[in-house]
């Protein structure tokens, strides 16, 4: 049986949460303050997302973010460009956090999971379930509802639903 060393003290167990966040979700907010739960800071990783289409901008994103989690000082919005395992090393992270809510989503982490383990063994990866009201939720799902005019109030945070409705009206 190995035993690993004692930590050094002033080491800080830091982990990623990274996604599009557009918008950031009930689904993702409580999955990011269990995570900042578990370690001495949570950075989420905002992906600029070039291949895809955003509602908002990186830096619209990144500020939900910021304002949701206002009250978590250790929980901080960063953009994030590039392989996660390198974004990972670049703030000296231990882990990398996902949310699941469903197989889809457990059977597409889990590779990538995998492949991370394979280019940076030193990085574990963390799977987290949303509380089960919000496993059904999606920002995709969200962005639709909103355009529709739909109510979205049970899957974003009141911040989030008045600048989706802003950016629906203005759309």
């Amino acid at each position: 049986m190995t035993i690993s060393p004692p930590r050094d003290a002033k080491a800080r167990r830091i982990a990623v949460y990274s996604g599009t966040f557009d918008p950031i979700t009930l689904g993702h907010e409580d999955v990011i303050r269990r995570a900042a739960g578990l370690f001495d800071e949570l950075i989420v990783a905002v992906a600029v997302a070039h291949h895809k289409k955003t509602l908002f901008t990186l830096e619209q994103r990144i500020n939900q973010v910021a304002e949701v989690f206002v009250d978590l000082p250790s929980v901080r919005a960063q953009p994030f460009e590039g392989l996660m395992v390198d974004f990972c090393r670049q703030q000296g992270a231990c882990a990398v956090v996902r949310g699941i809510r469903n197989v889809a989503d457990f059977d597409y982490e889990a590779q990538m999971a995998a492949m991370n383990q394979k280019m940076a063994p030193e990085v574990e990866t963390l799977f987290l379930l949303p509380q089960p009201q919000l496993q059904c939720i999606s920002s995709t799902l969200v962005r639709e509802i909103a355009k529709l005019a739909g109510d979205v109030s049970q899957m974003v945070s009141p911040l989030v639903a008045e600048q989706l409705r802003v950016a629906t009206l203005a759309a």
